[in-house]
């Protein structure tokens, strides 16, 4: 996508395949929705069952060979993503449509991520690619975060705000 759309700056251009898709109809548009939904919902299941592999052990009773307090968390994160990527989706669709740069800031986030889980990865003990004490480290941790908010800050900072080029083009009416 980043290939296309700057490099050879046609990813706005749609091509016959994307044509004939949009003419699919509702009920295709309905199931995508709901994909992304489910997609969006395992993702937040996911990241869930992370944070509640390392809580302590709670009074509650086992739920499905699972401590009840765990279960609790990686349920309510599951819910929880579900309900925020129903109601925000409008708002991050809008934030593109004003700033359309950040599309490619946001794709260059998820890849960057991409590396710290193969360093995560190539460092375990059962590889050891990496030494393990260098995916746990400061530097790489402070690495890590300032090359994140640098990707954010340059999306946001390189992006062209529309809404401002909107203002700017409309003739003043006297």
């Amino acid at each position: 996508h980043i290939f296309r759309k700057v490099v050879k700056g046609k990813a706005d251009q749609p091509d016959k395949q994307e044509v004939s898709k949009k003419s699919s109809g509702f009920w295709v548009t309905v199931l995508k929705v709901e994909l992304a939904d489910i997609a969006f919902a395992v993702d937040s299941i996911l990241a869930a069952v992370a944070m509640a592999v390392v809580l302590p052990d709670t009074p509650l009773p086992n739920i499905g060979g699972l401590d009840g307090g765990k279960f609790l968390v990686i349920f309510a994160g599951g819910i929880i993503g579900l309900v925020i990527m129903r109601f925000a989706a409008n708002q991050f669709v809008k934030l593109l449509e004003r700033r359309p740069g950040l599309e490619i800031a946001a794709f260059a986030i998820v890849g960057w991520v991409g590396v710290k889980l193969a360093v995560y990865t190539l460092s375990h003990p059962s590889l050891a690619i990496l030494s393990e004490e260098f995916a746990h480290s400061t530097e790489w941790k402070v690495s890590f975060y300032a090359v994140l908010v640098g990707i954010a800050a340059a999306g946001w900072f390189f992006s062209k705000d529309k809404t401002n080029e909107s203002v700017k083009k409309k003739p003043k009416v006297s």
